[in-house]
């Protein structure tokens, strides 16, 4: 209600129900669907989690009308596209709003820009445009939708948002297949809140009659609500679920390695035994860093200068990010080990690291360097500080302090 009493035409989203409790007669038909030994025998790549679910709320209205952090607008290069959502989005956020778009100078098919959200509920609105689609470029359409899901939750959580309004971003004109582009808008959007979703509470998708159907169809897919459910799901996957990311992952362009590049394939000597190859990979050769005990010797003698060495640190960090963004590291972020808490009085951004949440003797610690490396990267290029929480350790979940050294010591160079 307005002053004056009148009712608002904003939509309050803690209003709306969440997908969980979507319809609840299809949840309760699914989840009495027998299950051999009360499990899922072959466990979906997007399995069923409560708390995930309890995150998402799928809603047929207009996006501009949503009460929530930011909501999203999506246009042509430009920024002047002249869609439904577009225009909707333009009248209810008043003239302020087109002086605002002039200032950006246009916006990249697949990037995102943000500015105030002006007159609406919304506090901000991410203005990003998806590609025109046409079959032969069907790869390069998908990579930049993907990026336009990405850009956009990459704003959420730079700015600590708590929700987000997603309309339908592929429009009628730039003829993106409405069923191609959920896939891509649901995996994104449901890897993302598995391993930045900390701050997360909500995310809508806010749909039109026309686009309800299919995403009331898909959403099980990727956010299941039941186990029964999630097994049911798991043949309708399509063959193209993505990396960790939910990045689109092309066949052609990844790297394939043989044990002799060129020389034909012979199972003659399958009987001998493998030579130990272990050691590659792990000498300054095989990084391409030339010869490290010569760098090393140059610069306790003061011969190799600040900025080389600092090159040679931003290289060896990039080395380990890239392995990050291509590694799987749901497990990892599940165990909720390290998330943003928000600024100290300095306004450094503070990350907590939970000791006990770190099962030590049960995962893979260079994973977990991986993760920790992956989360940190938007926020190691502005001042930071870690606090480590020893409470109820043990043996088992007892974090080595040279962990977090070495953590620090790659990451402080970005």
């Amino acid at each position: 209600m307005d002053p004056l009493g009148a009712p608002s035409h904003f939509v309050d989203i803690n209003t709306l129900p969440g997908w969980s409790n979507y319809h609840n007669e299809d949840q309760s038909n699914s989840s009495h669907l027998p299950i051999k030994g009360g499990k899922v025998d072959v466990r979906s790549p997007f399995p069923y989690r409560e708390e995930i679910n309890a995150k998402i709320i799928l809603w047929r209205g207009n996006v501009a009308l949503l009460n929530c952090t930011a909501v999203v607008n999506t246009s042509n290069e430009s920024l002047t596209d002249k869609n439904p959502v577009s225009e909707s989005i333009s009248m209810h956020a008043g003239p302020d709003l087109k002086v605002e778009l002039q200032k950006l100078k246009g916006c990249r098919t697949g990037e995102a820009k943000m500015t105030k959200g002006f007159n609406l509920a919304a506090r901000f609105i991410i203005h990003t445009v998806g590609p025109k689609y046409k079959s032969r470029y069907r790869t390069a359409a998908e990579s930049s939708l993907y990026s336009c899901y990405r850009n956009i939750l990459q704003f959420a959580k730079e700015q600590a948002m708590s929700s987000v309004g997603f309309c339908t971003i592929n429009t009628v004109k730039r003829g993106y297949p409405l069923v191609d582009a959920t896939h891509i808008a649901l995996r994104t959007v449901r890897r993302f809140l598995e391993i930045h979703g900390e701050t997360l509470e909500k995310v809508v998708f806010a749909v039109s009659d026309l686009e309800e159907p299919t995403y009331r169809k898909m959403l099980p897919l990727y956010f299941p609500r039941s186990l029964a459910e999630e097994r049911e799901s798991l043949p309708l996957l399509p063959e193209d679920i993505g990396n960790a990311e939910g990045e689109p992952v092309v066949p052609e362009r990844q790297i394939r390695i043989c044990k002799k590049p060129g020389a034909p394939e012979d199972n003659s000597d399958e009987e001998e035994l493998e030579a130990d190859f272990s050691f590659i990979g792990s000498h300054a050769f095989a990084r391409m860093e030339g010869d490290v005990d010569k760098q090393r010797r140059l610069t306790l003698q003061g011969q190799l200068s600040e900025a080389a060495l600092q090159k040679q640190h931003q290289r060896n960090y990039n080395r380990w990010l890239c392995r990050a963004r291509a590694e799987d590291l749901s497990d990892i972020a599940s165990l909720k080990a390290l998330y943003q808490t928000g600024v100290d009085n300095c306004g450094r951004t503070v990350m907590a690291v939970v000791g006990r949440n770190i099962p030590v003797t049960l995962i893979d610690m260079e994973k977990a360097l991986l993760y920790f490396i992956h989360v940190m990267d938007h926020i190691v290029g502005k001042e930071y500080i870690i606090v480590y929480f020893h409470t109820l350790t043990n043996v088992y979940n007892h974090l080595d302090s040279d962990f977090l050294k070495k953590l620090s010591d790659i990451v402080d160079v970005r």
